[in-house]
């Protein structure tokens, strides 16, 4: 079968990820996709520089931030498939990776039920990119031989099990978090995880104006209202942390100390 990114395929959506932020962690394939794209429909987090690839589609924001979306989820995906019924090549641009947190698994649905065909290009989502960028490894083999991604706000803190998730051994990287931090620290002590944990918060990773910070669990939360942390960032959480090349802080370390007084 014939690749959708065969220029004689119409009509046909390509779900393609824009990675972190950085133009330059694009893939080949991602960039074909855009420069062939009619129309393209992309999150609000994508760099201008990644929406300038498509210089002759016609852009559609569906941006959605923490508790106002500009466009509902039915809609995008409805507003995907009329375009595609035109017969236009309908790229859906979305920030990281299209099935890390970012229902790209809805969209295809979609597309599928109004029998369409679907390509999924694949994008550095932005644990693996602001992880990449503070020199921060999630697996290490001697200090941790797994890593899980959860949700910091997806059905609410109390509807998630992250039993045995995090603590030695084991890293957690939780997207969506910055505004839910306090209750996430808390969560997680109470499973057991220890409040001298490392954590580290990856704000803005590959962007200009990126930071990456450490701390320790029991800290967490004043240490995001010290700094004045603003989404997009991930949290991670382990002893990895201690590996990464972010910056020491050493004020965030001491008051994370004085918590644990």
């Amino acid at each position: 079968m014939a690749s959708l990114l065969d220029p004689s395929s119409r009509g046909r959506v390509i779900l393609v990820g824009a990675g972190p932020g950085d133009p330059g962690l694009l893939t080949v394939r991602a960039v074909e996709a855009l420069a062939m794209a009619d129309v393209l429909v992309h999150d609000g987090l994508v760099d201008p520089r990644v929406l300038d690839l498509a210089p002759n589609a016609h852009r559609i924001s569906v941006a959605k931030k923490r508790s106002k979306h500009s466009v509902p989820q039915d809609g995008i995906n409805a507003l995907i498939v009329a375009h595609v019924k035109t017969g236009a090549i309908v790229v859906r641009l979305k920030g990281g990776d299209p099935f890390v947190f970012g229902r790209g698994g809805e969209e295809v649905e979609a597309v599928r039920a109004a029998g369409l065909p679907v390509e999924v290009i694949p994008g550095v989502s932005a644990a693996l990119g602001g992880a990449a960028e503070a020199m921060l490894p999630l697996t290490h083999r001697d200090w941790s031989s797994a890593v899980s991604f959860v949700a910091g706000q997806c059905k609410g803190l109390k509807d998630q099990d992250w039993s045995g998730l995090a603590g030695t051994g084991r890293t957690l990287v939780i997207y969506m978090g910055v505004a839910t931090c306090p209750d996430i620290a808390e969560k997680l002590m109470a499973d057991g995880v220890a409040p001298d944990m490392p954590v580290a918060v990856l704000e803005r990773a590959t962007l200009p104006g990126s930071r990456a910070l450490r701390t320790l669990l029991a800290d967490l939360g004043p240490m995001v209202e010290r700094e004045q942390v603003q989404s997009p960032a991930i949290i991670v959480v382990g002893e990895v942390v201690q590996l990464s090349d972010a910056q020491d802080r050493l004020a965030n370390w001491a008051k994370a100390a004085e918590a644990l007084a």
